[in-house]
């Protein structure tokens, strides 16, 4: 169960659609209930009402789901949040009532407002009580997870998934170029902070030689857009700093090959599936080290990290200005494929997660 899922292409979406078609290839029978509008498809129940700006939400969800679930009596119902998810607290909801086991993805970092939040619902439906087994993303997501429900939910670490065979570089190694590239990918959104990456850059340029050449390319759109070309031309960046839009992932796997340095630096970050993404093709990243990327990125193997921009900047800046450093690190991404994110791994770790729940 999940409040969005396809057509609409966010991270969860994607994400929840490369879970169901790895997992039926593995033989399971995987039933979809969702809340997104969108053409019919095989094993996908659209739970939809008429909602203010199409919002994948159902007034009466909890009773919609909890009726099919009693019809179709799963093994498990598994469900896929985000910070804040109704339709998918629905489902959890209609999984208690019809006497299922359930298991909570939470695909999202709960900041302090969130972790509040789920107190007070704590207290007002003693949801940690409830026979759950919760899986998220990444160390750096369960902490505040594991502080809010307690010892009476096990949290379990369960990587995004990556088919990581399309991110592998080429065999042949990059000739070598004088000019640095540093690449960004995500959405342009205001939570995101993207006018922080342009500050990033703008500080790490400050410290790499002028004798370096360096540019950036940040991949993506959104709303932020408009107010990071602002940026651009008020600091006189827009020469060295490029905002394409949204790529394919067949043109971001592109452009990676041409990487040498990529950024992530934001720091409620869950897991970075762009990141993991850089990491499998052999570029070194920066990010943030109370950050999901800390889960695949050591620093100083796969890439840098920092706790604070100041932090990322010195890295980035660090990269730019020491080829040795870089090539030693794009080296080892290049010759030892990342763990983090297989396919393989990520359905074994979903099976424990179902046996447990059914075992509670």
């Amino acid at each position: 169960m999940s409040d969005c899922y396809l057509p609409r292409l966010g991270g969860i979406e994607v994400q929840v659609a490369d879970l169901v078609r790895a997992q039926r290839d593995a033989g399971h029978d995987v039933v979809v209930a969702t809340a997104t509008r969108g053409e019919a498809m095989p094993g996908v129940r659209r739970v939809v009402a008429r909602m203010p700006f199409d919002l994948p939400v159902h007034p009466f969800g909890v009773g919609h789901l909890t009726r099919g679930i009693t019809v179709t009596r799963p093994d498990v119902v598994h469900v896929h949040t985000g910070a804040v998810s109704p339709f998918a607290w629905m489902g959890v909801r209609a999984a208690r009532r019809a006497g299922v086991p359930c298991v909570v993805t939470v695909h999202s970092m709960w900041d302090p407002v969130t972790r509040g939040l789920y107190r007070l619902l704590r207290l007002a439906f003693g949801w940690q009580r409830w026979g759950l087994v919760a899986t998220t993303v990444s160390t750096a997501a369960a902490a505040p997870i594991r502080a809010v429900a307690g010892p009476g939910v096990p949290v379990r670490v369960v990587s995004n998934g990556l088919d990581l065979s399309g991110w592998a570089p080429s065999p042949d190694v990059p000739a070598p170029r004088a000019e640095v590239h540093v690449v960004a990918v995500g959405r342009l959104a205001p939570r995101k902070q993207p006018v922080r990456l342009l500050r990033l850059l703008l500080a790490a340029r400050a410290r790499v030689p002028a004798e370096i050449p360096m540019r950036a390319t940040i991949v993506g759109d959104g709303p932020a857009r408009g107010r990071m070309e602002r940026f651009l031309a008020k600091h006189d960046m827009t020469g060295w700093v490029s905002l394409p839009g949204r790529y394919s992932r067949e043109q971001i796997a592109k452009m990676l090959g041409s990487a040498d340095v990529f950024v992530a630096p934001a720091a409620r970050e869950s897991f970075g599936i762009a990141a993991l993404e850089a990491r499998a093709a052999g570029v070194p990243v920066v990010a943030r080290a109370q950050s999901g990327v800390a889960d695949f990125v050591k620093d100083g193997t796969e890439g840098l990290l920092g706790r604070t921009l100041g932090d990322l900047a010195g890295a980035v800046a660090r990269l730019c200005s020491d080829a040795g450093l870089r090539g030693a690190i794009a080296e080892h991404n290049r010759s030892t494929p990342p763990v983090a994110g297989s396919w393989a791994g990520v359905l074994e770790g979903f099976d424990r997660a179902y046996e447990q729940a059914i075992a509670r």
